[in-house]
């Protein structure tokens, strides 16, 4: 079942609920699915989306409420940093399983071994390789320190 379908689905089951929590998540993430669908056209492709496109709005959804959720703890709005912490679990439950620093960690050796890296000149083939296996599992931001303190 596409993404797309499953969020549809689980709307309605939130609207029966009345949810409204999961139903504001899966309002704008249904919208933003949509959106890159018409943007999609836009560029000349057919509009449907592959299970990277997918992923890539889930992962902006998630980003979008943890940069929030530190601007509403920083900002004295506990009320608000909640109802983010909310959406955050929401979205977090349609995205795969999450990896950890020490699994990532060990993907990287793993890669690190595979294309012979010995040092920071190599991080490019690296980077490459091992984005493609955390994308969508892990903050990509968060990798290259990785991979760095590994070729170092």
């Amino acid at each position: 079942m596409a993404l797309k379908d499953k969020l549809t689905e689980d709307l309605k089951a939130a609207m029966r609920a009345r949810d409204q929590v999961r139903l504001d998540t899966l309002r704008a993430l249904i919208t933003e699915l949509k959106n890159m669908e018409i943007a999609r056209r836009g560029e000349g492709k057919d509009g449907g989306l592959e299970e990277a496109d997918e992923l890539a709005v889930l992962s902006r959804a998630r980003k979008q409420r943890e940069e929030s959720i530190v601007a509403f703890e920083g900002g004295n709005r506990p009320e608000l940093a909640a109802n983010e912490k909310a959406q955050l679990e929401v979205i977090l439950g349609y995205l795969p399983k999450q990896l950890d620093a020490d699994e990532v960690r060990a993907l990287a050796r793993a890669v690190i071994a595979e294309v012979g890296a010995t040092s920071k000149k190599d991080m490019g083939k690296v980077m490459g390789k091992l984005m493609g296996q955390v994308k969508g599992r892990f903050p990509g931001d968060q990798v290259k320190p990785i991979v760095e303190g590994l070729l170092a």
